[in-house]
C-alpha cells in the first residue's frame, strides 16, 4: 500500500518538477521528562509505513534539470544501537530498511543535512511543510541557502518551497482499496466499543469509567488506541462540543453523548452516539433525538458522487431547523430561520469533515471558489446535532441541558455511498434495547 502511494506521489512530483522532503513527527513531552506515546506524521506514514521517530523520506523524481531518468527514494533513519534499544525498543536499522520498506536507499539520520545539498542539486522546487518544527525549518532553509550560494554555470538553484497540500494531500483525500480495508477495521473496533459503553452506562457510574472502557476495547481489539480524545459527556456536559474532562457522575434521567473512534494502523474512525443513561428516552429527549436522527439519515442518503460537500450540511441543516420549528424551539418559516441563523444557538457546527489518517483529514473543501464535488474514495463524517444550554431561558425548562449528536463515517462510492460505521445502534428502539442489556459485551477484533 505504501509503495503504491509513494509511486503516485512521485508521479505528482514529476508533473510539478519538484522533489520532496517529508519528515516524521518528533517526540512530544507530556510533562517534565515523560513523553506521549509516539505517533508518526501522517504524510510520512502514508508514504513509508514506518513508525519509528527520527526519520525523513526524500523523494526525487526524474527531472530534466538533474538528468536523472529514474526516481529515487531515500530514507534517513536511526542506526541499530544495542544499548539504546535496551531502553527504548528495537530499531529497524539502516541495513534492513531498503528491503523492508521498498525504498531505493537508506542512510543514517545523522547524515541528512550534510547529504541533502548533494541530493537536491539542480532541483528547482522542494516540497516541504513549513511551520511544523522551527528547528528543522532552519536546517532546510540553510540547505536551500547553501545551494543558492553555490549555484553557478549550469547548476540550477532551488527557487521555490511548495506546501504538500496541492500534491500529497490531494492524493490522501481519495482512499485506495487497501486504505478502506484498514478504515473498515477501525470502524468495526469502534462499533464494539460503543456497544460496550451503551451496555455499561447506568446511573451512578462515572464518565471516566466509560472513557476507560472505550480505550480498553480499542486497544484489546488491536487498535493503537483512540483516534482523538474521547468525549464522554453526561447530561448538560454534552452541550460543550469538545468536553473531555470525562469525570462527572452519570445521572438517572440524563442522556450520555459519546464521541469516540479507534485508530487502527494510524487510520481514524469517528463516531458519536447519544443514549439514555437509564435505558429509556423521556418525551423531550425522544423528540429532539428524532429530529437529529432524521437530519442525519436524510444527509447520509444525499451523499453520492457528484454532489457538493457543502450540500450535505445544507440538507442536514434544513431538516434540523424544520424539526426545531415543529417542536416550537424555533419560529418559522424554516428558510427565514436559516437565513437569519436563529438556529445557531442550538446547532453551531458544520455537519461533515474529511476522515482518514487524521480525524480531521487533509484535502481542500473549496476548489476554484466553489464547494468541492464528492468523488469515489472520499470519506466524510455526517454528524448533525442539537444542543440546548442549561441556562437557555428562551425555551421551556423541559428542553434545557439536552445535547444530542449522531455521527457516522460515510464512504463515497461510484453508485452512492457506504456507511463504514453501520451497525452501531442509533434508531431509538435498538438504542433502548442495547442499553437495556447491561452486561459487558465481548471484546474482539
Amino acid at each position: 500500500m505504501h509503495t503504491e502511494q509513494r509511486r503516485r506521489f512521485l508521479e505528482a512530483l514529476t508533473t510539478r518538477g519538484a522533489a520532496a522532503v517529508i519528515p516524521t513527527a518528533t517526540h512530544k513531552v507530556r510533562n517534565h521528562d515523560c513523553e506521549y506515546r509516539f505517533r508518526p506524521d501522517s504524510d510520512f506514514w502514508y508514504l513509508t509505513g514506518f513508525s519509528e521517530p527520527d526519520a525523513v523520506l526524500v523523494l526525487v523524481p526524474p527531472l530534466a534539470t538533474t538528468n536523472s531518468k529514474v526516481p529515487r527514494s531515500i530514507l534517513f533513519l536511526r542506526e541499530k544501537d544495542k544499548d539504546r534499544e535496551i531502553w527504548t525498543g528495537k530499531r529497524l536499522g539502516v541495513a534492513a530498511a531498503a528491503a523492508a520498506l521498498g525504498v531505493d536507499e537508506a542512510r543514517p539520520i545523522e547524515r541528512l543535512w550534510t547529504d541533502l545539498p548533494e541530493i537536491l542539486r539542480n532541483v528547482e522546487k522542494i516540497v516541504w511543510r513549513t511551520g511544523v518544527d522551527e528547528a528543522r525549518d532552519r536546517e532546510l532553509f540553510a540547505v536551500v541557502a547553501k545551494l543558492r550560494a553555490t549555484a553557478k554555470g549550469g547548476i540550477v538553484p532551488p527557487l521555490e518551497l511548495l506546501d504538500p497540500s496541492p500534491l500529497l494531500h490531494e492524493l490522501r483525500l481519495k482512499k485506495s482499496t487497501s486504505e478502506l480495508d484498514v478504515m473498515r477495521r477501525a470502524a468495526r473496533i469502534t462499533k464494539d466499543a460503543h456497544i460496550a459503553a451503551m451496555k455499561r452506562a447506568r446511573p451512578g457510574v462515572n464518565e471516566r469509567e466509560i472513557d476507560a472502557l472505550l480505550d480498553m476495547t480499542f486497544r484489546a481489539s488491536g487498535a493503537s488506541g483512540a483516534a482523538y480524545t474521547n468525549i464522554v459527556a453526561g447530561g448538560a456536559n454534552a452541550c460543550c462540543l469538545h468536553y473531555v474532562e470525562n469525570d462527572d457522575v452519570l445521572k438517572d434521567g440524563d442522556l450520555l453523548l459519546i464521541d469516540a473512534g479507534s485508530e487502527f494502523d494510524y487510520y481514524a474512525s469517528d463516531v458519536t452516539r447519544t443514549f439514555p443513561i437509564n435505558g429509556r428516552f423521556n418525551a423531550e429527549q425522544r423528540a429532539l433525538y428524532e429530529v437529529v436522527l432524521d437530519a442525519q439519515l436524510t444527509a447520509i442518503a444525499h451523499v453520492k458522487t457528484g454532489v457538493t460537500f457543502v450540500s450535505v450540511h445544507e440538507i442536514a441543516l434544513q431538516r434540523l431547523v424544520f424539526g426545531l420549528v415543529r417542536l416550537g424551539l424555533l419560529t418559522g418559516p424554516v428558510d427565514a430561520a436559516i437565513e437569519k441563523k436563529t438556529y445557531d444557538r442550538f446547532y453551531m457546527h458544520r455537519t461533515s469533515h474529511w476522515l482518514g489518517l487524521d480525524v480531521h483529514d487533509c484535502g481542500a473543501y473549496v476548489v476554484d471558489g466553489k464547494s468541492r464535488t464528492l468523488e469515489p474514495g472520499m470519506v466524510i463524517t455526517v454528524e448533525p446535532g442539537v444542543y440546548v444550554a442549561e441556562d437557555d431561558t428562551t425555551v421551556e425548562a423541559r428542553w434545557r441541558g439536552i445535547g444530542i449528536r449522531i455521527e457516522d463515517d460515510v464512504l463515497v462510492t461510484t453508485t452512492g455511498h457506504e456507511v463504514l460505521t453501520a451497525g452501531i445502534p442509533k434508531h431509538i428502539d435498538e438504542v433502548e434495547a442495547t442499553c437495556g442489556s447491561k452486561s459487558l459485551s465481548s471484546v474482539h477484533g
